[in-house]
């Protein structure tokens, strides 16, 4: 015995549908043109390049820094057990 599912009955809806359609002005920028904030973005894009640059520097360094130590501890060691 098979059960069928009966979906509840539902009212009929007008089959054509009205689609309202509003046109919108895009937003003004208040009178203010964007051109200030062209300096202050290339200010920040600026700030960012050179904090990168020197992040970059320090891990060079930290790194060589690193490789000298171990060449520096491999010598002297070897030097003291000869």
């Amino acid at each position: 015995m098979l059960f069928r599912p009966q979906l509840p009955e539902s009212p009929h809806l007008p089959t054509t549908l009205t689609a309202q359609h509003q046109v919108q002005a895009p937003m003004s920028s208040a009178g203010r043109p964007l051109t200030p904030y062209v300096g202050a973005v290339a200010a920040v894009v600026v700030v960012g390049i050179v904090l990168t640059a020197l992040l970059a520097a320090v891990a060079v360094t930290a790194v060589s820094v690193a490789v000298a130590a171990v060449v520096l501890r491999s010598v002297v060691t070897g030097a003291t057990r000869r």
